[in-house]
């Protein structure tokens, strides 16, 4: 049996295959059956120095409906952090108030740090452009939903490949669950050379596109993603990009019934809104079992079932 009470969530590197199912089934527990009153008298601390919506209010929502209660920091503005408080020293004082504490931080390697220091587990909630396991989990999750598996899948991540978090994680755990990736960027956002080397270690199958329209037909997945403005450091090159890709109707006219397109939100450009009414859209029923997947990360954290 996993036993997941007091662990870190902190990389997708740190959970074997059998680690993430039970991940999983524990989710779709959850989705079948809520489960109002498991977490009463916990407390969850919500520590986000970077904007979130999605990725917060699931966290907190998820808390609340296990029974439990939230403090949570919304604006690194109104923190001690603003007075130059280290994210170590936050962590040593906001675990005294707390059981469990997800954070989300612009520095690469902070929630690692913060687990170090921490009692208490620490999830990370997005550790600059590194590593986003929760959104990961739930990726899989809605994989595992509309396919039936997560093993020999075409999966197509699409965008920002170079700064996107969510598809380094989720490169990791397709490649592990042995789906063929096939990656989708300009030139300058390619997947990291350390992603790909990782890969190529495991025997993971991917292949390297500039343009998705060849591929469509074998697709199962679409991951798109948004070319994120706020980690470019010059807004030239930004703009070069902004709009390199946009999902249309037109674009969807050979793929397969099973097909499905995946966002981790928010969108911006690049899924127009028409193809919000096709069957083939699931990016907003993916961000509502984000719900499902973080009550069971907490419940799990927390060693309550």
């Amino acid at each position: 049996m996993v036993n997941f009470k007091n662990r870190d969530i902190i990389s997708i590197h740190d959970f074997s295959k059998e680690d993430i199912m039970h991940i999983l089934k524990t989710a779709k527990r959850f989705k079948a059956a809520p489960a109002p009153g498991l977490l009463k008298n916990k407390i969850l601390a919500s520590l986000f120095f970077e904007p979130s919506t999605r990725t917060r209010f699931s966290f907190e929502s998820a808390m609340q409906r296990l029974g439990g209660s939230v403090i949570t920091l919304a604006d690194a503005k109104t923190s001690s952090s603003a007075k130059g408080e280290s994210v170590a020293d936050s962590i040593r004082i906001v675990e005294k108030y707390c059981d469990v504490i997800v954070m989300r931080h612009s520095i690469e390697g902070s929630a690692r740090l913060a687990a170090e220091v921490s009692n208490n587990p620490i999830i990370n909630g997005g550790d600059g452009a590194n590593q986003h396991p929760t959104q990961t989990f739930l990726d899989l999750f809605s994989i595992l939903e509309t396919q039936g598996k997560l093993k020999g899948l075409n999966v197509a991540i699409v965008g920002d490949l170079k700064y996107g978090r969510t598809t380094h994680s989720l490169a990791y755990a397709l490649g592990m669950f042995g789906s063929r990736l096939h990656f989708v960027s300009p030139v300058s956002l390619q997947m990291p050379n350390h992603v790909m080397h990782e890969l190529k270690k495991m025997k993971a199958k991917f292949t390297i596109h500039q343009h998705p329209e060849k591929i469509m037909p074998k697709l199962d997945i679409f991951y798109a993603t948004r070319i994120q403005k706020e980690r470019f450091p010059d807004p030239v090159e930004y703009e070069k990009v902004k709009d390199v890709y946009i999902i249309t109707n037109k674009l969807l006219t050979k793929v397969k019934k099973n097909f499905r397109i995946l966002h981790p939100l928010p969108r911006v450009n690049e899924i127009n809104y028409e193809v919000d009414t096709t069957p083939y859209a699931y990016y907003f029923q993916q961000a509502n079992n984000g719900l499902y997947v973080r009550e069971a990360l907490l419940a799990l954290t927390l060693g309550k079932i």
